[in-house]
């Protein structure tokens, strides 16, 4: 919410504009890719989500690449892609097993929909 000039609060949306000390802005979707404009937004956001968290993982233990790699049974360059977010050679799958690995419960939800999508929600 945002209070206007007469003091009456407006929803901030996706696709507003505005200026904030003369810098202009637009508010997000929320999903970066889906606002630059890839046909697959979702698919990779989703997959972005997952490689975020075995990040975060890598980076609570301390390990390097190398390590981190011995430990999820792959090769130190893998990781070297995952840590730089160049998700492309890097299956859905491959992220789902690193996380079980892990410790990590992953739950996939399915729903018929009007509006079909693939959604992933990461717990902190």
């Amino acid at each position: 919410m945002r209070a206007t000039k007469a003091g009456k609060r407006t929803r901030i949306r996706p696709g507003d504009r505005g200026l904030i000390d003369e810098t202009g802005f637009e508010v997000g979707s929320g999903n970066v890719f889906a606002d630059i404009g890839f046909k697959d937004s979702e698919e990779r956001l989703a997959k972005s989500r997952l490689a975020g968290k075995i990040n975060e993982i890598i980076e609570k233990n301390g390990w390097d690449q190398a390590t981190a790699a011995a430990e999820l049974g792959t090769h130190q360059p893998v990781i070297s892609a995952l840590k730089r977010g160049r998700l492309r050679s890097i299956t859905y799958d491959r992220l789902v097993n690193w996380l079980v690995m892990l410790g990590w419960s992953v739950e996939i939800k399915l729903a018929k929909s009007a509006r079909p999508h693939v959604a992933v929600a990461v717990a902190r």
